[in-house]
């Protein structure tokens, strides 16, 4: 249903948004930057990108961030619809970034009107959509989200002509989590559960997710409901207790995940939870720790995490 729904506005836009707009060379033939093509291989098959892309477009959260951090900043970019903002942690750098859309339901007109010179997004939000996005400016799409973010990463560094940067980003950011881990001590003696309420669901996130990679690099332990390849596994309220850990992290997606979240963290089974009476659950961003996937999204949590190890002499109050 999603997919048609996507193909049909690729259809019912598509036309329109070229003829008011021009192809993709008329919006970067005049680049004095211009240099021979290069064929950038991703999901999708491969692409022929030519100079150093300006006019960059972004379909996904994980993609905003990376091209930011890269030290590109998109002229275009959805938002994830739980609000009409880009995320909070990336602050002014979204400023002057037009917003097209939803991740969900990319404008296409709105797209092809900033003149792109690279679309960047990914198979699994976008698939259906890949040929309309094609016919506006040169694309290329990541495989998955979340999990691969560091792949992804690689990936816009070679779409991008930054492939030297996206390696010192990776770089830096092994850096980090080694030494975020070291803080704890022995980190894989620490567990660390991770909750995301989202409207109508309780989701356990596992090892198959962006935070999952994350807490792994940073070579946490998780709990045993959370020792899976998934993204996130689904409990009933009535099964929260299985988010125990030494440090549990929670967060929500939206106001129905902040109506559900209130429900459970003001019912009568949280307080139960030993994380929480011994005042080691602590709210989180969900824009950060859920939504960022992303090199930027990942130091900064990483930051975060720091601030509850014991040799920091920091640790904050239970949420």
């Amino acid at each position: 249903m999603h997919g048609r729904r996507l193909r049909a506005t690729a259809l019912g836009l598509l036309a329109l948004a070229l003829a008011a707009c021009g192809s993709p060379a008329e919006s970067s033939s005049n680049d004095p930057s211009a240099a021979a093509p290069r064929t950038v291989e991703h999901a999708m098959g491969t692409t022929e990108i030519t100079g150093t892309p300006q006019r960059v477009v972004v379909l996904d959260t994980g993609e905003l961030d990376t091209v930011l951090a890269l030290g590109v900043t998109p002229v275009g970019a959805v938002t994830a619809a739980a609000d009409d903002k880009l995320q909070s942690y990336l602050g002014d750098r979204t400023r002057d970034i037009k917003i097209v859309g939803t991740i969900g339901e990319p404008n296409l007109e709105a797209i092809a009107a900033l003149k792109p010179d690279l679309i960047l997004s990914n198979k699994v939000r976008h698939e259906a959509l890949y040929p309309a996005l094609t016919q506006i400016a040169p694309t290329v799409f990541a495989e998955k989200v979340g999990v691969a973010w560091r792949e992804n990463l690689e990936l816009a560094g070679t779409a991008l002509g930054r492939s030297e940067q996206a390696a010192q980003a990776l770089a830096d950011y092994r850096s980090k989590a080694t030494e975020t881990g070291k803080r704890f001590g022995d980190p894989a003696a620490v567990t660390v559960s991770m909750v995301r309420f989202n409207s109508g669901t309780v989701r356990l996130y596992g090892r198959g997710s962006f935070i999952g990679t994350v807490l792994a690099d940073a070579g946490f332990a998780r709990p045993a409901a959370q020792q899976v390849d998934k993204t996130f596994v689904e409990v009933s309220p009535e099964q929260i207790a299985q988010a125990d850990a030494d440090l549990l992290f929670y967060g929500a997606f939206g106001d129905g995940g902040r109506s559900d979240q209130s429900k459970v963290v003001g019912g009568p089974l949280w307080p139960g939870i030993p994380a929480v009476a011994a005042g080691r659950a602590h709210e989180v961003s969900d824009d950060l720790w859920y939504l960022g996937i992303g090199p930027i999204a990942a130091g900064q949590v990483l930051d975060e995490l720091a601030e509850y190890a014991p040799q920091s002499g920091q640790a904050k109050p239970a949420a």
